[in-house]
């Protein structure tokens, strides 16, 4: 059996925000045919994710905001904000990468996988406790992590968000939970303007949020600087049980949204970097999933590369 699990639903691809608009149904279907065609597909365990329950979606958003979603999808296209726009199966796509984040995490913890990944939409950093935001509905990684420390009793988790845009909604959840640590690499400025140097949690949750907002224009080597100097330290010091990374890979060169200079390769260093970090503190258990990218050939290109790492980590894995 692969040591490395994948997850996705044809019924991700149903969440239609509208001719236009960035975060499309294609970008899925790019990934997926590039995984079928460079052979990476045939080393993955690929299999369909469980919808979550609303109460799984309740341990991070208010359940009257859970039923307020999925009333709109019920009644077909609205917009809950001037970004985030659905359709009819929006809501049980959104249950479905929910689910499938929290499945990769069982199948990790249970040492059926060594890692994952989870190909899934709608993303999920932007969604605020009761707030839909920048694409996403439900908040797929703070689901997962909610779930871990919760119900799976784990006491240090950690979240690494390399999206271009910073995980508004996943910080807010955790900034003053001293149990995950959430560290975000991202363009500043640039939506939502959260994100700054200065935000690092409070209370208890002091010192487990870490930002490292990167300026326009910067590429690999001034992220993985970052990541090396700043990030991993900071993780190795927390000693996470569980990594998740919310992958974004919309800091891509050729990304319309956004001005950083990122290749394939970067993404392939970034992945590189945390697997090893997870090895070192968690035993290798780390679970990724989709957040943006909106160039279909570089997001399918970076997506590769990032596999490919969990395919070559999991391979080591005992």
């Amino acid at each position: 059996m692969s040591r490395t699990g994948i997850f996705t639903h044809p019924r991700c691809l149903d969440h239609d925000p509208g001719r236009g608009h960035p975060e499309r149904p294609a970008r899925l279907e790019a990934i997926l045919g590039r995984l079928r065609a460079s052979g990476l597909w045939s080393e993955l365990d690929v299999r369909e994710p469980p919808r979550a329950s609303e109460e799984d979606l309740a341990r991070v958003h208010d359940p009257r905001y859970v039923r307020s979603v999925r009333t709109q999808c019920q009644r077909g296209p609205a917009a809950l904000d001037g970004d985030t726009h659905v359709s009819r199966d929006s809501f049980e796509a959104a249950c479905l990468a929910a689910g499938g984040t929290l499945q990769a995490c069982r199948n990790v913890l249970d040492g059926t996988w060594s890692n994952a990944f989870c190909a899934v939409r709608p993303p999920g950093h932007h969604a605020e406790f009761d707030r839909a935001m920048g694409f996403c509905l439900m908040n797929n990684v703070a689901i997962a992590a909610a779930w871990l420390v919760e119900r799976a009793g784990l006491e240090r988790v950690a979240i690494l968000d390399w999206d271009v845009h910073h995980g508004n909604g996943t910080q807010h959840l955790f900034e003053a939970s001293p149990r995950v640590f959430y560290a975000s690499l991202h363009q500043w400025p640039l939506y939502p303007g959260t994100g700054a140097a200065s935000e690092c949690g409070f209370g208890a949750g002091t010192g487990t949020t870490l930002n490292c907002p990167m300026d326009p224009g910067t590429g690999d080597a001034d992220w993985l600087r970052a990541l090396e100097r700043t990030i991993l330290p900071a993780l190795e010091a927390f000693r996470p049980e569980f990594v998740l990374v919310s992958a974004g890979f919309d800091a891509h060169r050729r990304d319309p949204l956004a001005g950083i200079q990122l290749s394939e390769q970067g993404f392939r260093g970034l992945s590189r970097g945390i697997l090893e970090l997870a090895a070192r503190t968690a035993g290798g258990k780390l679970v990724s999933v989709l957040e943006g990218g909106y160039d279909l050939e570089a997001l399918a290109a970076s997506v590769e590369a990032h596999v490919g790492e969990l395919v070559q980590s999991g391979s080591r894995a005992p």
